[in-house]
């Protein structure tokens, strides 16, 4: 494919502005973060002193600590449980595809347009007769209910192409379908697997709605929860406020970065494969 020299300039120019508009807000709240305590920067303003010790205040202040374990223990409850559930269910609609699978599909489908904010309500009075309320169980369970049409839909995407001359192949060899999922589907699909337990992470870390209305206590949310609380606490402390927020930015940022070109790869052989 020729590309005029025009059009590559044009492309690295659009790359530059969308790079700046992504780069700046995290620009913005790092230099924010280094300015006294109790001031109000204006603009991208550099401080004379930075005070670097707004990060380990806000550390302190929102007890970062026990918020991390209860964000790992959220995580540990989530992303493992919808990872094998929808494995399962990918491989029984894309591989085994059963009578009514399709219509099953569809309904999976149909669950991709329902928002959180929909089911906000019925949700909570939902957890409250289940007495679940203000526990990270509110969270968990609802974070694996609705992350499941798309993890399934993204899971059958990679089971419906994998050709069925391998599990032909193995069930000549006397394997069951127990060990056709487990030995053979199963090893084959650790990319799509990776990059699917990489966005759940993210998702899980990230939310902030659930948390907010179905637990109460701060150091029972997501650490993207808290900062809700801390915002209460500290919201008229403007530099300690974009240090908690950084901080708790750190590990998605590290995690996305760590894993950046498996999830890049895994997001163009999902594309590829449809």
């Amino acid at each position: 494919m020729i590309v005029s020299r025009r059009e590559q300039w044009l492309g690295r120019v659009l790359l530059v502005i969308l790079m700046a508009v992504t780069v700046l807000p995290f620009v913005s709240l790092f230099v924010t973060a280094l300015h006294p305590s109790g001031t109000y920067p204006a603009g991208l303003s550099w401080p004379a002193t930075p005070h670097w010790s707004n990060f380990v205040e806000a550390f302190k202040a929102a007890d970062m600590g026990r918020l991390l374990w209860s964000s790992v223990l959220i995580e540990v409850g989530v992303v493992p449980v919808s990872l094998l559930i929808s494995t399962m269910a990918g491989f029984a609609l894309g591989h085994l595809r059963p009578p009514g699978g399709r219509a099953l599909f569809i309904g999976f489908l149909l669950g991709l347009t329902l928002p959180f904010e929909g089911i906000i309500i019925p949700l909570y009075y939902q957890m409250r007769d289940l007495g679940l309320l203000n526990t990270r169980w509110a969270i968990i369970l609802p974070l694996i209910g609705l992350y499941m049409p798309f993890a399934v839909f993204w899971m059958r995407a990679h089971f419906i192409t994998m050709p069925d001359d391998i599990s032909e192949a193995a069930r000549i060899d006397g394997a069951n379908l127990w060990q056709l999922f487990w030995r053979i589907h199963v090893p084959l699909s650790m990319p799509a697997l990776s990059s699917l337990a990489i966005l759940l992470f993210l998702w899980s870390w990230n939310q902030f709605l659930l948390a907010v209305v179905l637990v109460s206590d701060p150091l029972q949310r997501t650490m993207a929860g808290a900062l809700g609380a801390f915002q209460g606490q500290w919201g008229t402390d403007i530099p300690l406020l974009c240090a908690g927020s950084l901080l708790i930015l750190t590990p998605t940022l590290v995690i996305f970065l760590v894993f950046q070109r498996r999830f890049v790869s895994a997001l163009l052989q999902g594309s590829l494969k449809g």
